[in-house]
């Protein structure tokens, strides 16, 4: 168990299974600080800058989850992980389209509070090993009294390896939000800037041409997307803003406006 004194630190990253060219649109149209950097192949990290969680008097897991819904609703094609810590415990949540998001945690002492059927559809969703990794990911859930809920994340960190994810040196779950940002600083993560509605606009058309569904991102398909975006994003949005709720009101501006694009997507591109 980690010896650590003080009270713990707050923090999280999103863990994006894509490269930071895919990533780095949908990521500045949530408007918030945040820094990018490659995480191992075809991984990236979204390291938080600022501390909404602070400010908002919301926790930290909600923030981030509205933030990783948003984005993986907007990718439509990889999943996010949302890795979290606070006073209570750690845990995290992997968004993957518009399936309900799934998540576990942990109290400080590492004990575990979730159900084990959530580490099964993690494993599912992320296409692990069903035997070795559902295994590994099992033991996470199980009694240990040398793992607190730091040791619990660097144990799911861990499995994830075996697919790819290769952690930044010092971006270490269980850090502090201001560590994670100097470590990432000084590795030389790039600082996601909102530049506009209109750079942001043509950035994200640039990216869904390029992408692996530029082909078939016109006609009914396409249409169908952006409306249940659209759909989703409006009520969301709205609730965000009505319960001054910084991470749900992010996602929900983000579904409006990647809803948008993709209808106007044929109008913009196809003349």
């Amino acid at each position: 168990m980690n010896a650590r004194t003080g009270p713990r630190p707050v923090g999280a990253l999103l863990l994006c299974r894509a490269d930071p060219a895919a990533v780095r649109p949908p990521a500045q149209l949530l408007r918030e600080q945040l820094l990018l950097a490659p995480a191992g192949t075809d991984w990236s990290v979204l390291v938080p800058e600022g501390k909404p969680w602070l400010h908002g008097g919301e926790p930290v897991d909600r923030v981030v989850t509205g933030w990783a819904t948003a984005l993986a609703v907007s990718a439509a094609t990889w999943p996010v992980l949302a890795l979290w810590w606070d006073a209570d415990g750690a845990g995290f949540t992997l968004a993957a389209g518009f399936r309900r998001t799934v998540g576990y945690t942990w109290l400080t002492d590492g004990t575990p509070v979730g159900e084990d059927e959530a580490m099964r559809t993690f494993a599912a969703r992320l296409a692990l090993d069903p035997v070795l990794d559902l295994q590994a990911l099992g033991a996470l859930t199980e009694p240990d009294a040398e793992a607190d809920a730091d040791t619990r994340l660097l144990g799911l960190v861990a499995v994830l390896a075996r697919v790819g994810l290769r952690l930044p040196t010092g971006l270490t779950p269980g850090e502090s939000a201001d560590r994670l940002r100097s470590v990432a600083t000084a590795q030389g993560a790039e600082q996601l800037e909102w530049s506009g509605w209109r750079d942001a606009v043509r950035a994200e058309l640039d990216a869904m041409e390029g992408g692996r569904l530029g082909p078939y991102l016109r006609g009914p398909r396409a249409r169908l997307i952006g409306a249940a975006q659209l759909g989703a994003g409006l009520p969301l949005l709205a609730w965000g803003l009505t319960r001054r709720s910084g991470g749900w009101t992010a996602a929900g501006a983000l579904l409006v406006a990647h809803g948008a694009l993709g209808l106007a997507y044929d109008r913009l591109r196809g003349a």
